[in-house]
């Protein structure tokens, strides 16, 4: 396959959540959330230093920011897109390992944050701490959207052709809780099907799950398979969204004896989406090496409020453009002609705008000394 057949070809993506799979509490998206701040907090300490003042001062600041990002985050998620659900449950909302947060409301919580830190901090304005903290912002945004990848959420709309990506991790664990004994189950993209491919977006993807050899007899795990099988790739939420198994038609697999197990091959289709967890990522990624640059190369001559404004239009003029081709995150948003994550990303651009005007106006600061 060449390099050009390769970029326009799909990918079945159904990677471990776990970053080891025998323990399953460390996750990519809980390891990269951390490195995000981890690696945030080495930048904050080289400009601090850079630009004559305190390090310590850092340790303080990275506090305010994690403990900002997370219940800000949260509590965007209950209010923005969900607040029937968790105000009649209230507890729920302190279930961040069941997912759910906004980054609109963690860029709130941080601007809050940051001004209760600098009232507290002599020889830092408001304004200076955030347009330095939000240089690593757009870093740790990046990371955390790779972490999204890696849990297969947040995905993007059906592309209707054959590139994009398949997510298949929700039905690969579905398929292991069959009722017949299985051992292990794999999504992949079979080579040998290209000529199944319409160029509409329905796309060859198989399934082996292994077997144990056990009470079954062949003719009745054949049966099971054609019940159950069926039923998990029509039936459920997640199969219906990523999956396009047709309902109508009996359940195309092959069943064989590997001597100490069975294989059983599925035959059937997705459907290809865009990767927007990955154009998130780079285009944030890409914000953060500019934002360092103009920094490295004026350091305290920046007018204040620049860098703030220059975040605002970028990132959530950014994450204005790829909503169009991403999911909606909860049912409501179906009837809008802006989903949630747009509406919200408006008055921040339009912040932006202002605080760049104003910065403009004033110009670089004389050099010191």
């Amino acid at each position: 396959m060449d390099t050009i057949d390769f970029i326009l070809s799909y990918v079945v993506w159904s990677p471990n959540p776990a970053v080891f799979p025998s323990f399953e509490r460390l996750r990519w998206y809980s390891l990269l959330f951390a490195l995000g701040f981890i690696i945030s907090q080495q930048v904050m300490f080289y400009i601090y230093r850079k630009e004559g003042h305190d390090e310590r001062l850092v340790d303080k600041l990275t506090i305010y920011m994690v403990l900002a990002t997370i219940i800000g985050a949260r509590l965007g998620h209950v209010l923005f897109y969900e607040p029937e659900k968790y105000l009649s449950n209230p507890i729920d909302i302190l279930k961040v390992w069941e997912g759910g947060l906004a980054s609109h409301g963690a860029a709130i919580a941080i601007l809050l944050a940051l001004y209760m830190y600098s009232r507290k901090v002599p020889g830092q304005s408001y304004l200076w701490v955030v347009d330095r903290i939000v240089i690593v912002v757009a870093m740790t945004g990046a990371m955390i959207r790779i972490g999204n990848l890696m849990n297969s959420e947040i995905g993007g709309k059906a592309t209707d052709s054959d590139s994009g990506f398949v997510f298949a991790r929700d039905t690969e664990e579905v398929l292991e809780t069959l009722r017949i004994p299985v051992t292990d189950v794999k999504a992949y993209k079979p080579e040998d099907r290209n000529s199944e491919l319409r160029g509409n977006g329905i796309v060859p993807v198989n399934f082996d799950i292994k077997i144990e050899k056990g009470g079954y007899r062949e003719v009745d795990l054949r049966t099971a398979l054609e019940s159950d099988v069926k039923y998990v790739l029509t039936k459920y939420r997640s199969s219906q969204k990523y999956l396009a198994e047709n309902p109508e038609t009996p359940l195309n697999f092959d069943l064989t004896d590997k001597g100490d197990h069975y294989l059983a091959t599925i035959y059937t289709f997705g459907i290809a989406r865009y990767p927007t967890q990955i154009y998130e990522a780079v285009t944030y990624f890409i914000i953060f090496l500019i934002l360092l640059g103009i920094w490295q190369k004026y350091q305290s001559r920046l007018p204040d409020g620049l860098f703030l404004g220059l975040f605002l239009i970028s990132v959530f003029g950014m994450r204005f453009v790829w909503e169009f081709l991403k999911e909606n995150q909860v049912d409501f948003e179906d009837g809008l002609s802006l989903n949630m994550g747009q509406t919200l990303s408006i008055p921040l651009v339009i912040g932006g705008i202002i605080l760049i005007f104003f910065a403009w106006k004033k110009g670089l600061k004389p050099k010191q000394g």
